[in-house]
This record gives C-alpha cells, sequence and structure tokens, in this order.
C-alpha cells in the first residue's frame, strides 16, 4: 500500500496558501481601485467581486466585515503610497526652511493621491468602516507638527495657535482649498501657508 509522502501534502497546502493570498490580493486591489474613482459609499460587494473576478461569498470568506476589508485597503494603499519620510525635514535647523521643504514634499504627496483622499473623506460620514483607517494618517501628522513646532519661539497660548496653524497647513483639505478649487499653484499655495504660521508665531499686539 503506497503511502502520500509528507512532502506532497505540503506542497499542496503551500499551493493553496498562495492561492488564496493572490485572491485576498485581488479583492483588496479591486476595492482600492473602485474606493479611488467611485469612492466607498458607493463600492458595494458585488462590483468588488466582479471587478476581482471571484463570488460575492469569495469576498465575504476573506473579509467577513466591511472594517476587515477597509483596513486591508487602507494598508495596501499606504504601503503603495508613503508619506513623505520625517526624518529628513528634523535634519533642517532652520524652523522656515525645514516647512518650506515640508509642505513641498506633503502637497506633492496630495497631488498624487488627490482622487482617493477626496473619495475616502467625502465618504467619511457615510461609512463607519473608514474612520479607523485614517487613524494612521492622523498620527502622521500629528507628528509632522511636532517637527515642525521644533526651534520656534511660542509659548504658552501662541503655541496652541502655531500648533493649530502648522495642524491646517498640513491637511489635505487646506491643500486641496487652495490648489484644487481655488486653482493656485503649489509655490503660491506654500507661501500663503507660511505666512499662516508665520502669524500665529507673532507676538500679539495690544488693542488700541
Amino acid at each position: 500500500m503506497s503511502h502520500e509522502t509528507p512532502p506532497k501534502r505540503g506542497y499542496r497546502l503551500k499551493k493553496r496558501a498562495d492561492h488564496m493570498a493572490e485572491t485576498r490580493a485581488r479583492i483588496t486591489e479591486a476595492a482600492v481601485e473602485l474606493h479611488g474613482t467611485i469612492g466607498p459609499a458607493r463600492t458595494t460587494v458585488s462590483a468588488v467581486a466582479e471587478k476581482a473576478g471571484v463570488q460575492r461569498h469569495t469576498v465575504y470568506r476573506h473579509f467577513p466585515t466591511d472594517a476587515d476589508l477597509f483596513g486591508a485597503c487602507s494598508t495596501h494603499y499606504f504601503t503603495a503610497h508613503p508619506w513623505p519620510d520625517l526624518e529628513p525635514w528634523r535634519a533642517i535647523d532652520d524652523p522656515d526652511r525645514r516647512l518650506a521643504r515640508a509642505l513641498d514634499e506633503v502637497y506633492a504627496y496630495y497631488e498624487r493621491t488627490e482622487p482617493m483622499f477626496s473619495n475616502v473623506l467625502r465618504d467619511v460620514e457615510l461609512v463607519d468602516a473608514i474612520g479607523p483607517t485614517l487613524i494612521p494618517l492622523q498620527d502622521y501628522q500629528a507628528e509632522a507638527v511636532v517637527v515642525l513646532a521644533a526651534g520656534r519661539s511660542a509659548r504658552g497660548r501662541r503655541r496652541r495657535v502655531l500648533a493649530a496653524a502648522l495642524h491646517h497647513v498640513v491637511d489635505f483639505a487646506t491643500w486641496r482649498s487652495l490648489t484644487a478649487d481655488a486653482r493656485i499653484t503649489r509655490r503660491d499655495a506654500i507661501t500663503l501657508a507660511t505666512g499662516l504660521v508665520d502669524a500665529a508665531c507673532a507676538p500679539r499686539r495690544a488693542a488700541t
């Protein structure tokens, strides 16, 4: 009597695991593409399944909940589109040069990712699963504010005003209002943004 050898079983298990991973990746990529074109709120499981070339039940087998699918989409997207590196900014001693460099890189990043961010932020109030996927971006922006605030002479209330200004200028909505909506150049948007930060650092004038 012949018996199946362990290597054959191991090969079959690996092949099955590879197939499942490939299917999961196709589903994720299909969902990401739909989120970037029609938006998360308009993306149905049926549409994801059709684009991925699988059945609806296959989508649910890999991603039982919206949170599971959106989490995979977020990881996939941010891996393919990483945020600008904060470390080179830290190495710039002059706060003004550091801010100009940072905004140039952040705004260039938003130019590349505008369709996705516009759709996702538009639908955030409509799809509960979106909120948690934005936490890594919010954490990144919070760390960027700390990096950009270093070396600026603002204390007490002015420090809070400075932090608010920096949060505002690194935010996607601010970039969009300046470049996509008002249609000014990236360079002009940076000039306006740095002016706001400078004003936040300026001593408060006494009322006359």
